[in-house]
């Protein structure tokens, strides 16, 4: 059997369904697995109460099963849309209307249409880009378009910071954004490392946006004001020339699949029509549970003392597992500033970041290795086979025994290279 050029690209390997074939091992596995992969949120018992509540509400109302049983428009529920638009205008003073918005079957989806619509082959000869500004960036994104080569990826700039951790920042001084990009992409926080992009650093990138006439986009499917898991004091931002992404995911609900894309209407414009083509129209049920806590704002509340502070508090514990148990020199961790993730820095590691997946991964202890979260990164850099990514927000018991199997099995890789 053969495929088109679009199947041939689209059933190859790739990170992100490795990472899914991963996650959906590690469910199967049971107790054999600890599963510190994948991007699956915590269970956190006060949001599924909330959430349990408000679904028996909906079936006894019969507001369930008319979410189940109509398509809603192809941007997405309306009453939805009005309920966020008036959330951001009110609380943040937005100039936006639902036209500003659209919903979208998660936030995978929402990316594999404004990469593709920005940038690509042009009808006029001209092949755009997507600028990652702060390499390294979510692994979901690698295979994210039609056409190959799409990707620009910039180095950062390296921090060490006391008590073992480290930052990264965008390198203005080597940045070049050059008149074959067509966006400008970065995430906030960002996964896989837990980075949060400062203010003044996104104001700079929205500055360089817009003087090239091309739209920054900001994936803030971990960040402010939801489900906020961010730990450093940053503010929203957006204007029409940004494309602000979030999601109900982290909050608790990755299985609703419910992206949301805020943008200038000829962008949600486009959005809508894409979904009316490829997917008719985004699913009803996570917006129609979420839109009472949109509505009377409680999901601000809920994820600034519910969500926030319970990833904070586990974020906290893991780093202190990890430095307590890992005995080499150089280890770094990056400075937890938000998501779900904690990424590793293991300096003149002697093997590859691939060979120790392999090797955690017969051990029962699931982690993404690091070299696949750097798309777009022409030059060889050795840091990219240093890294891996671990998430520290399952139980806390699974935690404590994955990352004690990780030590173990580095400390042996060192202390085997050092005989």
């Amino acid at each position: 059997m053969s495929f088109s050029s679009f199947g041939n690209k689209f059933t190859r390997h790739s990170g992100i369904t490795q990472l899914m074939d991963d996650l959906n091992e590690g469910i199967r596995g049971g107790d054999d697995i600890l599963m510190l992969g994948g991007g699956n949120p915590a269970s956190i018992p006060e949001i599924e109460a909330k959430f349990k509540h408000k679904l028996d509400e909906l079936n006894q109302s019969g507001a369930l099963i008319d979410a189940l049983g109509n398509y809603d428009g192809p941007q997405g529920k309306d009453t939805f849309l009005d309920a966020l638009a008036t959330l951001f205008r009110e609380t943040y003073g937005w100039d936006i209307s639902k036209k500003n918005i659209a919903l979208t079957n998660g936030s995978q989806n929402a990316f594999f249409y404004l990469f593709n619509l920005f940038a690509g082959k042009y009808h006029d000869g001209r092949h755009k880009k997507v600028l990652f500004p702060l390499a390294p960036e979510y692994i979901g994104y690698a295979d994210a378009t039609l056409d190959d080569e799409v990707f620009v990826a910039a180095k950062p700039s390296i921090e060490e910071l006391d008590g073992g951790l480290f930052k990264y920042h965008v390198d203005f001084d080597h940045l070049e954004v050059g008149d074959d990009i067509g966006l400008i992409c970065v995430s906030r926080p960002t996964n896989p490392t837990g980075n949060v992009v400062t203010d003044e650093e996104l104001q700079r990138l929205d500055v360089i946006a817009r003087e090239k006439g091309i739209p920054l986009i900001i994936d803030n499917a971990y960040g402010t004001p939801f489900p906020n898991i961010i730990f450093a004091d940053v503010n929203p931002i957006w204007n029409d020339n940004i494309i602000l992404c979030l999601s109900l995911s982290k909050l608790g609900l990755p299985g609703a699949r419910c992206g949301i894309v805020i943008a200038n209407e000829q962008t949600i414009t486009a959005l809508s029509n894409l979904s009316g083509i490829i997917a008719l129209s985004p699913g009803s049920i996570g917006p129609e549970l979420a839109l009472p806590f949109i509505q009377d704002k409680s999901i601000i509340e809920m994820s600034e003392q519910i969500v926030k502070p319970f990833y904070q508090q586990r974020a906290e514990h893991a780093v202190s597992l990890l430095q307590e148990q890992i005995a080499v020199p150089g280890f770094r961790i990056h400075k937890p500033e938000g998501a779900i993730f904690l990424w590793l820095w293991f300096k003149d590691l002697p093997v590859t970041c691939e060979e120790l997946y392999q090797r955690l991964k017969q051990k029962g202890v699931l982690v993404v290795p690091g070299h696949y979260f750097f798309p777009g990164l022409e030059q060889e850099w050795q840091h990219t086979h240093e890294c891996i990514r671990m998430n520290y927000s399952q139980k806390p018991e699974d935690v404590e025994k994955g990352i004690a199997i990780i030590a173990s099995e580095v400390n042996a890789i060192y202390a085997e290279h050092n005989r």
